[in-house]
């Protein structure tokens, strides 16, 4: 790794060429290094923990905001862990939080939406107290069924209903402590919310289902992992493992005959689909039998053979609008979405965004708007025209944005891409022609709003050889993933090229490096850079998904700990450890408020490490957060400095 490091000088002489880039003159990386505020990270750091619980720095405190089941709207029913039904799910907080923004209403520190992904449903703790579940040896995805292969209704329908996206209402208590707070905009968006299709794709063959014959519409939107925020204060949800839902039997000569649409994105051949089977729900009804994509019916609106085309897009929702439907926004191509992160933007010019697909050897993304951005005016329309961009990544640290339009990189009818919509649903192959660079897992991008530079997690990729070794994937068999960064000469991200370097590469003492050339240490060595985000004053937070560890775990990881937050500076490369959390989760999801004083976490699936007999035995492998023995549960931690200042500081 130091020699590839040495010959092509992307840590040191990269940090300099990406400084000269920003400040427009020569500057050495040392000296780059050194050029910076002070005191932007203040805080005493945290130990790797590996504990059961939250652990945040000295001066700063924590209580714990909308564990799953947590009641936001209907007739509030009470959450009941292990034993909620369907119906009451759907007035519930989801499971598993990922992604996550507070949303101010009228500019208040104190008042306001939290708007938070629900990434997967972990069937075994949410029915962790039926009958058919308590005592039973289950794992992570499995699901019971009865003697005829059927699964039970209501079960179907509370994991639908676990999945998606919750909306609520939340202020800050005369105690400091911040509490949900009933609102006629509070609601749930689930895997069965009808959702319009909007953009390139809409109406296409593609997406034509017996639901929506049109192509106009569909339901849900699954497997939400990150997220974003459009300049015009709308979130947008990312649809990322989303393939595992559906099964498709095709066989011609007893072999799969999956399409390229199933096929490049993995969608199940088993019978009972890849996770949940619930197209095998008893009732037949059809909300659920469309989670089959086996070609059933005379044509494809007959049957649910495009169902899967329908998913992998960003899906955007007006939180303050509880009448408006959801929208895909197809022209933000169709993959394994972790999240979207926008440019500045600035009047007159067009809006920008980029995205990552969040699978191994898969591509980084930007799209560049047709139309320009009008204060007060642009809305979501704005991203249904314009051109996607595949990353490449060349190895003397320049890069450059390969179109996926038709007509452009090879993306002809000839090469099997009729048309900009047949080019967007099958948005990975068009990548893969077009030459993009194949990446360790691209997930959560950020944008220093100081600088403009843009940065992405590359969380790892154990099947990287090292004959596919390149500059921005340094390592085989990496265990431990890099954080990658980039800018453009006078800060144009409507550039066709960049200048990129690696910002970190994560690991042990022995096996990492930050912009300026040293090693982790102690205070802020961690693995597998999943969440990102950059605060108003640049202070990058980086979160941590090894996955799920507890204690016992023997492996490569096992020096790190539990999943963790951490904070940077930009400027100058350091990096200190800012909290830890509970066994098996994965910590994820992370915003302040506009004052900087409260921040907002999420613990995703404590206790997924336990085992199917630890589960049978009543062992939930994690307490967090009620640590009453029932089953554990994703929450939001919301912290605040004691001295009521600005968190990191």
């Amino acid at each position: 790794m130091e020699a590839r490091v040495a010959r092509r000088g992307v840590l040191m002489g990269g940090l300099a060429a990406l400084v000269t880039g920003l400040v427009g003159a020569p500057i050495t990386a040392r000296a780059a290094s050194t050029q910076t505020r002070t005191g932007l990270l203040g805080f005493k750091p945290v130990p790797v923990s590996y504990q059961d619980k939250v652990v945040v720095p000295e001066g700063y405190s924590f209580h714990l905001l909308g564990e799953t089941g947590t009641p936001i709207s209907g007739d509030m029913p009470a959450a009941r862990p292990g034993a909620n039904t369907g119906a009451e799910q759907e007035h519930q907080i989801g499971q598993h939080h990922d992604g996550m923004h507070f949303f101010p209403i009228g500019g208040s520190s104190s008042d306001g939406f939290i708007v938070v992904n629900h990434e997967y449903a972990e069937p075994r703790f949410l029915h962790a107290e039926k009958p058919n579940y308590k005592g039973q040896p289950f794992h992570t995805y499995r699901v019971a069924y009865d003697a005829d292969g059927k699964r039970d209704d209501d079960e179907v329908r509370m994991e639908i209903a676990a999945h998606g996206v919750s909306i609520y209402r939340t202020t800050r208590q005369t105690d400091g402590t911040w509490a949900v707070v009933a609102d006629p905009r509070n609601r749930r968006i689930t895997a069965g919310t009808p959702v319009q299709i909007s953009g390139p794709v809409r109406g296409a063959p593609h997406v034509r289902t017996r639901f929506s014959p049109d192509g106009a519409m569909t339901r849900g939107t699954l497997n939400n992992c990150a997220h974003g925020v459009t300049p015009w204060n709308t979130y947008l949800a990312a649809e990322e493992n989303w393939a595992g839902y559906f099964a498709n039997t095709d066989q011609i000569d007893q072999k799969p005959d999956l399409p390229r649409e199933h096929a490049r994105y993995g969608v199940s051949t088993n019978p009972q689909g890849g996770r949940y089977g619930w197209h095998l729900a008893k009732s037949g009804a059809d909300e659920h039998v469309r989670f089959n994509a086996s070609a059933t019916g005379a044509s494809a609106v007959d049957d649910y053979r495009n169902e899967p085309n329908t998913m992998g897009w960003m899906t955007e929702i007006d939180p303050f609008n509880p009448d408006a439907a959801p929208i895909k926004r197809t022209h933000l191509g169709r993959f394994a979405h972790e999240g979207v992160v926008f440019a500045p933007v600035i009047e007159g010019q067009p809006v920008v965004c980029y995205s990552g697909d969040d699978s191994r050897f898969e591509y980084i993304y930007k799209f560049v708007s047709e139309g320009v951005w009008a204060p007060g005016q642009t809305d979501g329309s704005i991203l249904d025209r314009g051109t996607l961009y595949a990353a490449k990544f060349n190895d003397d640290g320049s890069g450059e944005w390969l179109a996926l339009a038709p007509g452009r990189n090879g993306l002809t009818p000839a090469n099997g891409f009729a048309d900009l919509a047949d080019i967007l649903v099958n948005t990975r192959l068009a990548a893969d022609h077009a030459g993009a660079t194949k990446m360790d897992r691209p997930e959560w991008g950020a944008v220093d709003p100081s600088t403009g530079a843009v940065f992405f997690t590359l969380t790892n990729n154990v099947r990287r050889t090292q004959a596919q070794v390149d500059a921005a994937n340094p390592r085989a068999v990496n265990h431990f993933g890099q954080i990658v960064r980039w800018s453009y000469a006078g800060g144009d991200h409507t550039a066709a090229s960049f200048a990129w370097d690696l910002f970190v590469i994560a690991g042990d003492a022995n096996a990492s490096r930050i912009a300026t050339g040293e090693a982790l240490n102690d205070d802020n060595i961690f693995a597998c850079p999943d969440g990102l985000w950059c605060d108003a004053e640049s202070r990058l937070w980086i979160q941590t998904d090894m996955g799920d560890l507890g204690p016992g775990y023997e492996g490569p990881l096992k020096g790190f700990g539990m999943n963790a937050l951490l904070a940077a500076d930009p400027a100058t490369g350091e990096i200190r450890r800012f909290m830890t959390g509970p066994w098996g989760q994965e910590c994820t999801g992370v915003v302040k408020t506009p004052d900087g004083k409260t921040m907002f976490v999420n613990f995703q699936h404590p206790g997924a490490h336990a085992s199917a007999q630890q589960f049978a035995a009543g062992d939930y492998g994690s307490g967090f957060p009620d640590y009453s023995g029932r089953a554990p549960r994703s929450a939001t931690v919301v912290i605040t400095k004691d001295d009521g200042g600005v968190i990191g500081t």
